[in-house]
């Protein structure tokens, strides 16, 4: 996997810092309005691109599923909620004319074939693989033609089936990164198990980034620690707002917390080496450095 490595090491980030992904998903509710606030919001707060998630609802779930009772602003059924949270092509187009206004990349995951076809109108960098969709084949194989450096989450999913998706994604020779994840909305923190980025990388010999679903930004700034190629967190004008990942996801002061946490960390890490002095110590080292009684010594030795 070393070609692949390097392949991505040229698309993501060509400074070598992490890529921040602010995942909208759905907390839009459906509103073009909200939408765009977030996505003004991320950009200001220095997020590298926004996320969205795309089905087409008939595709995705049975008839009886969509008409099963389901209370939400949007009406009494399933299908009513399910359609309610959904933007089409008009309102696709809106957000990516903004975004490219406030100079941010968006990208969507999809649930099904004839999203991921929806998503060809547009001139994206990045496809997203949700966990949810690891085991979809059909999908892994029409993401991974399209050869666009994808991320591919890991949440609930078996050493098999990430080494399946991992395999098809080589074999179209499509650039990827694997993303540690734990699906549970929130996380717990004792349910993160940040090592399982090491994990990854180790056995694939890929980048790996993270996809956090806890809550506040320490343990996100911990996974960029690790070496996290990048980080991916939820995001919402208001926590107490409608839908099922707003409970997982940062709020707008959040937002600069979580940015400004990980390009610190990055820059504090350096290079690693060691056994010289900074020009900053100079002065330090001049005033400090030897005491008074040492340079006695010192010159009685001399």
């Amino acid at each position: 996997m070393e070609n692949n490595k390097k392949t991505v090491r040229q698309t993501v980030n060509s400074d070598g810092l992490c890529l921040i992904i602010a995942d909208i998903g759905i907390n839009h509710n459906g509103d073009l309005d909200i939408a765009k606030k977030l996505i003004y919001e991320a950009a200001n707060a220095g997020f590298n691109a926004v996320k969205f998630q795309k089905r087409t609802i008939e595709e995705v779930y049975t008839p009886e599923e969509l008409d099963r009772y389901r209370e939400s602003p949007f009406g009494t059924t399933n299908r009513e909620q399910k359609n309610g949270l959904e933007f089409g092509l008009k309102e696709y187009q809106e957000i990516d004319s903004f975004c490219r206004k406030n100079n941010i990349d968006w990208f969507a995951s999809t649930w099904d074939l004839k999203s991921q076809e929806f998503l060809s109108k547009f001139d994206l960098k990045y496809n997203k693989i949700a966990s949810a969709m690891l085991t979809v084949t059909p999908l892994l194989h029409k993401v991974a033609s399209e050869k666009k450096y994808t991320f591919i989450s890991t949440g609930m999913s078996t050493d098999k089936e990430i080494d399946n998706a991992v395999e098809i994604f080589m074999e179209y020779n499509c650039p990827f990164e694997l993303m540690h994840c734990t699906s549970a909305y929130p996380t717990e923190d004792y349910e993160v198990n940040l090592n399982g980025i090491k994990t990854l990388r180790e056995k694939y010999n890929c980048n790996v980034g993270y996809s956090g679903h806890e809550k506040a930004v320490a343990i996100s700034i911990a996974a960029a620690v690790l070496g996290a190629t990048s980080v991916e967190r939820h995001i919402t004008l208001d926590r107490t707002m409608y839908g099922s990942d707003q409970a997982a996801s940062l709020e707008p002061q959040g937002f600069q917390a979580l940015v400004n946490g990980i390009r610190k960390v990055k820059v504090a890490l350096g290079d690693g080496e060691i056994g010289f002095i900074l020009e900053s110590e100079k002065p330090a080292r001049k005033s400090l450095a030897t005491p008074h009684w040492y340079k006695k010594m010192s010159s009685k030795d001399s």
